[in-house]
């Protein structure tokens, strides 16, 4: 007999990236060391570095073009902020930024990022737990209303679309995680300087 319930689409939603997060990238970032963290396994890569003020920020990526090879602290902050703390500010804040600011506005990203392995794996469970938090608590109805001007350019997608991006930036990037981790202990390599090959001269 065929299975007539309707699926609780939310709930897999939501519950997609809790099982990615509890059962593979959390459990990656385990002993996550600083040398790690900062690792640039060639030359040119984009990291999480302090700037003139002393506050740690994340490099920008050129917009067109090949992309850097990223850090592991470069990765992690993209998923802490770019998928977590900046969506979590525009549909879920506290008011602390203006309602005219959409999701893309610099103004929700944190003045300084952390500074060690171990603050960016707190910071990003933090940032993880407040966006599956607010998440958790939104119906059927409410995952299908559009974003509206929060969403900028994707203001006519719904929630559930953001949702799904957010789900997939994050495995994605979280199994870069992995790799770059894998990539570290199989090479030997000890040193955030350590590269994966001399370049060619």
């Amino acid at each position: 007999m065929a299975n007539s319930s309707t699926p609780a689409w939310g709930e897999l939603l939501i519950g997609q990236l809790a099982f990615y997060w509890d059962a593979h990238l959390h459990p990656r970032l385990d002993g996550l060391t600083d040398e790690e963290y900062f690792w640039e396994p060639v030359p040119g890569c984009l990291t999480v570095r302090p700037d003139a003020d002393g506050n740690y920020r994340a490099d920008p990526g050129p917009r067109t073009g090949p992309q850097p090879v990223t850090t592991i602290a470069w990765r992690m902050m993209h998923i802490a902020v770019g998928c977590f703390v900046t969506r979590s500010s525009t549909f879920f804040g506290a008011g602390s930024v203006g309602d005219d600011a959409d999701m893309f506005d610099p103004r929700h990203v944190p003045a300084d990022l952390p500074h060690t392995a171990a603050e960016g794996v707190a910071f990003l469970e933090d940032s993880y737990r407040a966006w599956h938090g607010h998440v958790s608590t939104l119906g059927d109805a409410a995952l299908q209303l559009p974003l509206g001007p929060k969403g900028a350019y994707f203001s006519d997608e719904p929630m559930a679309a953001l949702i799904v991006h957010v789900n997939r930036e994050t495995m994605h990037h979280g199994g870069e995680i992995g790799l770059l981790r894998d990539l570290f202990a199989a090479t030997g390599a000890v040193r955030r300087t350590d590269r994966l090959a001399a370049s060619a001269s």
